[in-house]
């Protein structure tokens, strides 16, 4: 039982409490025109700076029922967007540079109900999802250790962090990539932000080392957090210890993104501090699991059919949720490709050489090979390369199939047979969002046919029209959700002013509560998929900053500069 102090809560009532009963902001300002800070200013009054800060802590509402209701002040703009950040007092993590951005963007924005939706984007999941963080500077256990074990024990060490997706306790590699995406250009100049991404790095090296197969993970040992079960009862192949993992389905786009974060790091500090002896058996690790998942069905040579190393089944009525074949999946021919049993999306493929993955981890392997060429680890780089360059080359000659509407064009699954599956998902690494992470040009004559293909009803099943939206859904929620996401990704794969315009202003009317759904119904906005979902917030800071950059004149207005964060 939590008890506090009458002067403790009378004062917590101040910020978090309105009139109505309901959780909202205060009405001072703290980080700037828009931003709100307790009465008294950013200290809070006397009586709350004398209190131990713990005491607030205990008293924070959870941000899963927070996020679903609006709060005050709302934005000057016609659909008055509500203020969704948690009180200073209750924010997970604070950088000073990341609020100066957000004084510099939205100070220069001139519609004002995108500011605000920036406003709660952009420090999202600073404010809510670092659910533990070390600066590695502190010992993570009070027992003593010899020298010997010191040098020979290096798990979870150096700086550590556990970057939970939102309203679910846990840490996918996918999901917590993306959401540091947008802080990584701060880091070189923000130690803060530096400690923060470094220990993302290290924790997520730990869980590829302890289980590469699997996508979600539980809390760190040392963070003594508890873990939860998702209540599945899945039967998976490796084994996993469940109190360290909280789901496992074999997704390539997790590997690949592990390798992203390190790279996106080093490209915008020129640090190499996550290179550790951790990293590299992580490195190792993965390497590994790409061999295992590059083998055929059948031996090429006798024919002889062969047990994948990953096998999954799930007891459920939903057909994405588990993998056909007794858990083993659809037979697969080789030919250059990595298997990915499972999207990014967290649903079954029914092809499992899932083209966007393989995109992906062609390029984070070559861009790893860039790194470890700098520091003189050549024979590594350029073996990471030449797995990098055979895995785009298979992309080109097994991905790209003929399509009697579009001409050349991305399929979105293949087999190696020659079957392929045309569609596209809202889900991060999709085919729209190919030129995002570097795999091929916007201008390109095949990514044009696909763009195209996969935004229109008649060539991608899972594009989804109504009378509120029209944009990209999936499997994983249904026929009438749309992601907003996949809006995003279309404005930062567009040049024409209009269709981003458009993009944009359906995301903002469907984001009534100042934060970006997972998934919307395209007839009915109010009805959507979880209020708290850090991963698509950061998408669409990352696009703002990118049309902030691009396009100012679309954010700021006619002949405004262009704005970098720097």
């Amino acid at each position: 039982m939590i008890v506090l102090s009458v002067t403790v809560l009378s004062a917590l009532a101040g910020f978090f409490l309105d009139g109505a009963g309901a959780v909202s902001e205060p009405s001072e300002n703290v980080h700037g025109p828009a931003n709100r800070s307790p009465p008294g200013g950013p200290a809070g009054p006397p009586e709350m700076q004398q209190q131990n800060p713990n005491k607030y802590k205990e008293a924070c509402p959870d941000y899963k029922h927070y996020s679903a209701i609006a709060h005050r002040p709302f934005s000057d703009g016609p659909l008055a967007l509500p203020f969704q950040r948690p009180s200073v007092h209750c924010r997970t993590f604070s950088s000073p540079s990341v609020e100066k951005v957000i004084d510099e963007v939205t100070s220069r924005m001139t519609d004002k109900d995108l500011a605000r939706i920036f406003e709660n984007a952009f420090p999202n999941t600073l404010d809510t999802t670092v659910r533990w963080h070390i600066d590695g500077k502190t010992p993570h256990s009070r027992k003593r250790k010899t020298q010997a074990e010191k040098d020979a024990d290096t798990k979870w060490a150096g700086a550590q962090s556990f970057i939970v997706t939102g309203d679910i306790n846990a840490e996918w590699l996918r999901d917590s990539t993306n959401q540091l995406a947008q802080y990584q250009v701060l880091a070189k100049k923000d130690e803060k932000l530096f400690s923060l991404i470094l220990g993302a790095i290290n924790t997520q090296a730990e869980f590829v080392i302890g289980s590469p197969y699997c996508n979600a993970f539980q809390p760190p040992p040392p963070s003594r957090i508890p873990y939860t079960s998702n209540g599945q009862g899945d039967t998976v192949h490796p084994a996993y210890e469940p109190t360290f993992v909280f789901e496992c389905k074999y997704e390539l786009d997790s590997l690949s993104h592990f390798l992203a974060l390190g790279n996106q790091f080093y490209n915008h500090t020129g640090s190499t501090d996550f290179i550790t002896p951790r990293w590299w058996r992580a490195l190792n690790t993965v390497l590994g699991v790409l061999d295992q998942q590059s083998q055929p069905t059948f031996d090429p040579q006798t024919g002889k059919y062969q047990r994948n190393q990953y096998t999954f089944q799930r007891q459920t009525n939903v057909g994405t949720e588990t993998l056909a074949l007794g858990g083993v999946g659809n037979p697969l021919n080789g030919g250059g490709l990595v298997r990915s049993a499972f999207r990014p999306s967290d649903d079954a493929t029914i092809l499992g050489y899932y083209i966007p993955a393989n995109a992906m981890i062609s390029v984070e392997l070559k861009r790893t090979s860039e790194i470890l060429s700098k520091i003189g680890k050549w024979n590594l780089a350029k073996e990471l390369k030449k797995r990098g360059d055979i895995i785009e080359a298979a992309v080109w000659e097994h991905g790209v199939v003929t399509h009697k509407k579009y001409g050349e064009v991305f399929a979105y699954e293949v087999d190696g047979f020659g079957s392929h599956i045309i569609m596209d998902d809202a889900n991060l690494p999709s085919l729209l969002a190919l030129p995002t992470m570097g795999f091929v040009g916007v201008y390109h004559q095949i990514y044009k046919n696909t763009r195209k293909m996969i935004l229109e009803k008649f060539g991608n099943p899972y594009y989804l029209q109504g009378r509120a939206l029209s944009g990209i859904g999936g499997p994983h929620i249904g026929l009438q959700h749309a992601w907003p996401m996949s809006l995003l990704v279309q404005a930062m794969t567009s040049d024409d002013d209009a269709e981003i315009i458009h993009a944009l202003s359906s995301v903002k009317n469907v984001s009534r509560l100042g934060l970006v759904h997972e998934s919307v119904n395209v007839n009915r906005p109010m009805d959507y998929t979880r209020s708290w979902f850090a991963w698509a917030n950061s998408v669409f800071a990352q696009t703002i900053l990118d049309l902030a950059k691009r396009k100012p004149h679309l954010l700021f207005g006619k002949d405004a500069k262009p704005y970098t964060v720097e």
